[in-house]
């Protein structure tokens, strides 16, 4: 339970909130935080970044407070700059490219993606036909298709599978990580009947956390008057625990970047969510704003405790940090490891930029 807040601005007429769990940031998402924090913190500004590091409004703002600049082109960043590509991947030809430009250049795609570009570039060099489903224009899957562009088709509907031709070598089913799974589903079934010796990977490629804030949110959507969904409207996951919710039957649902959006005429109960690109202190924001009579009760599925290590250049770069201070103070090479990012959370990390700014 959490404690009636005192703001001004806040409903008046919320029973309780019932608060999914888990929610917000993933491994992924925090992993590239933390990496790009690091940069910002390393190099003087500007730092560069192809594309947005996370679909989410108040983090990319965050981080355009503390110089860095977003592009949409690596041309578009000076030669000799430090650049961080974004946790969605990217192209094979855009990942040479910022080598070629930047001067220390950190991919910060999710190991979930790398398993997918991993999955295509196999099974194509094999002579296979890929059936990727996937949002058209999205960046995962612009830069999952750039992998063996001559290899794979994209497919976002049943009506888009019918239409594909005959194909009589062989066929691989893949996926856009971030897909809910009735977005997959009735999709990779269609595909499976018009192909019915096509392969698929043995582990699914759905992103697990995609998977677990969806579970979530079913849990509590039925049980629930009015339900808020936090997160950006670029943001695949955020988009689809909205929808869910819908199809779910809720009365009303609510996808807001922040809690200045939330209308304060809400009554009865209130569910929250947050996709996997969401911080934190936006949920606190929200909770508080919501002001429930009678509190907060946190509904959890699961926990989550994956751990993605920083991009290999950046455990390099700290690794010669730490031996480099162990010198400095004397201390033999056999010491422990001093930096351990397990021990603070991106939403953290943001919070400390934002008091830094």
């Amino acid at each position: 339970m959490t404690q009636r807040p005192n703001d001004d601005a806040k409903c008046s007429e919320v029973d309780v909130v019932l608060l999914a769990a888990p929610r917000g940031f993933c491994a992924g998402v925090e992993m590239a935080i933390k990496a790009l924090a690091w940069m910002v913190r390393t190099f003087p500004a500007p730092v560069y970044c192809f594309h947005e590091i996370v679909h989410n409004k108040s983090v990319v703002k965050r981080f355009e407070q503390q110089g860095v600049v977003f592009v949409e082109s690596i041309s578009d960043v000076p030669h000799g700059s430090p650049i961080m590509l974004s946790a969605h991947g990217s192209a094979p030809e855009v990942v040479l490219a910022a080598k070629q430009q930047g001067r220390f250049v950190v991919d910060s795609v999710c190991p979930l993606v790398t398993k997918v570009h991993h999955e295509v570039k196999t099974r194509a060099s094999k002579g296979y036909r890929i059936i990727y489903v996937g949002h058209e224009g999205h960046e995962e899957a612009v830069g999952t298709m750039a992998v063996a562009p001559d290899s794979i088709d994209r497919v976002e509907t049943i009506e888009e599978v019918a239409a594909l031709p005959n194909i009589d070598g062989a066929v691989a089913l893949l996926a856009q990580t971030t897909l809910s799974h009735r977005d997959w589903s009735s999709v990779a079934e269609a595909v499976r009947v018009k192909y019915p010796q096509v392969w698929s990977p043995g582990k699914s490629d759905l992103c697990f956390a995609t998977t677990n804030r969806q579970s979530a949110l079913m849990e509590i959507a039925s049980k629930c008057d009015t339900v808020v969904v936090i997160g950006s409207s670029n943001s695949s996951n955020t988009m689809a625990l909205a929808r869910l919710a819908t199809d779910l039957g809720c009365k009303q649902v609510l996808r807001v970047n922040s809690e200045e959006e939330i209308p304060l005429n809400l009554s009865g109960t209130v569910g929250v969510t947050a996709g996997a690109s969401a911080p934190e202190e936006l949920v606190t924001l929200v909770l508080k704003r919501l002001n429930p009579e009678n509190g907060v009760t946190e509904v959890r599925i699961t926990t989550e405790d994956e751990y993605f290590p920083p991009p290999r250049n950046i455990r390099s770069l700290q690794q010669a940090v730490e031996r480099a201070a162990k010198t400095m103070v004397g201390g033999a090479a056999s010491l422990g490891t001093l930096i351990d990012d397990r021990s603070i959370s991106a939403s953290r990390v943001l919070e400390q930029l934002q008091s830094t700014a």
